[in-house]
């Protein structure tokens, strides 16, 4: 280990120190490697492991990485989706004593993926669209904060699959600036632009490369400006109407937290001697359908699929008799009689395959096709065999497992009414 090494770390870690820091980027080991698909990135990166975990590990300047690793964790706290920062490691020297690029470190997102490792053959329209509509949301979310991105990419962001949609997370900080006051409309606007321009850039190679089917990519980045600007208005346009309709106010609340939002704040001004009103949302927070289920049940997932998850926790509570007044109560039984035993059920081998709550949406999903395609209930159990032997077993892995397997635990498939309380209805 070089002598010259300064760290900067989140969260100490010995194991940074045993990587090949004497040794450029490009020329590490194959033994320092882990293969993972990656984006494009004007620089080099390499994924390692560290401690059971895989990690990113950038080069660039010295203060580029420090500027990133600052702006990381300024964004995690203010609840952005972004990668983890870990460390920045710079005074690095080569074994000759040439000096080396400073390096940014951190953690890889498990379960997630760059848009091109999305599609195995060629990227179809609607998933385009998906992740399209993901990046608007994201961009929405880190302007609201005041973020200015500067670097709007496919390329710079990592999808999660969220319940039949995706799940946008930053994952290139470098080029973006923090703004208390919040971003000027020319800020905004300027970001949404560099977004189409380059969306459709990035569509266009892969047409160039016979990767995309039906797709065109300009009326797709197009899309985002639409998706984008929709979204911005339901959070933050002014809303004018008669004191009659005060019920308006309810109905805009309802519409934000139908799109995942949450109003902290709101602006209620009277006008012409109390007949007019008008409303603004001022603080508006992402994530409602995911506090709430956090709150219900612990579990920490996407807004798409807690949303997915609370109509089912909803149903549950209706079909086993459970009042508004009992939701707790509902949501401690559908964790333990609903979600807990088709995740368990899921054979070791298989778990790499998509995250617990995918893995209960498309089990919701598969259940529903082959109740219409036999018009007929079908037992979970008999679902989750077909579910497993048909579709996941043939996906690929989409989590990072790092060392052996170990030997195959496989829970009994529930089969009896107690757990698969949909065969009571």
């Amino acid at each position: 280990m070089p002598d010259s090494l300064r760290i900067t770390a989140a969260e100490t870690d010995p194991q940074l120190l045993t990587l090949p820091w004497s040794t450029p980027l490009e020329a590490w080991p194959a033994s320092a490697i882990v293969k993972l698909p990656k984006g494009i990135s004007r620089h080099i990166v390499r994924f390692s492991e560290m401690s059971g975990r895989v990690i990113a590990v950038k080069e660039t300047t010295d203060a580029m990485a420090q500027r990133e690793y600052e702006m990381l964790g300024a964004l995690a706290k203010l609840d952005v989706p972004c990668v983890k920062r870990v460390a920045v490691v710079a005074g690095r020297t080569a074994q000759d004593g040439t000096p080396l690029r400073a390096a940014l470190v951190t953690a890889h997102l498990s379960f997630s993926m760059p848009y091109r490792a999305l599609f195995t053959h060629a990227l179809r329209p609607e998933t385009a669209t998906r992740l399209v509509d993901a990046l608007a949301l994201l961009l929405v979310r880190l302007h609201n904060v005041g973020f200015y991105w500067g670097d709007v990419s496919l390329s710079n962001t990592l999808f999660r699959r969220d319940a039949g949609s995706f799940a946008a997370y930053l994952v290139d900080a470098e080029t973006g600036e923090l703004h208390e006051g919040g971003l000027s409309e020319g800020q905004r606007d300027h970001d949404l632009d560099l977004a189409r321009t380059n969306i459709a850039g990035e569509l266009l190679d892969l047409a160039a490369h016979g990767r995309v089917e039906g797709v065109d990519p300009v009326a797709v980045a197009d899309g985002i400006v639409a998706a984008y600007r929709s979204l911005w208005g339901a959070l933050h346009d002014e809303q004018t109407f008669s004191s009659r309709e005060a019920w308006r106010i309810t109905e805009r609340v309802r519409l934000l937290n139908d799109l995942g939002f949450d109003i902290d704040e709101m602006s209620i001004e009277t006008e012409g001697g109390g007949s007019r009103v008008s409303i603004q949302p001022k603080v508006v927070d992402a994530g409602h359908h995911a506090r709430r289920l956090i709150r219900l049940t612990g579990l920490d997932v996407e807004e798409n699929q807690a949303r997915r998850l609370l109509n089912d926790l909803d149903e549950f509570r209706l079909h086993t008799g459970r009042s508004e007044d009992e939701e707790e109560l509902a949501a401690h039984e559908w964790l333990t009689q609903a979600f807990e035993p088709v995740v368990r059920a899921i054979p070791y081998e298989l778990r790499a395959k998509l995250e617990p709550a995918e893995v209960y949406h498309e089990v919701l999903e598969h259940r529903w096709f082959l109740q219409e395609q036999r018009d007929a209930s079908v037992p979970l159990a008999e679902v989750l065999s077909s579910y497993m032997g048909n579709v996941l077993r043939h996906r690929r892995d989409e989590a990072t497992i790092m060392g052996p397997l170990t030997e195959t635990i496989t829970a009994p498939l529930p089969q009896s009414p107690e757990v698969d309380w949909r065969d009571l209805v």
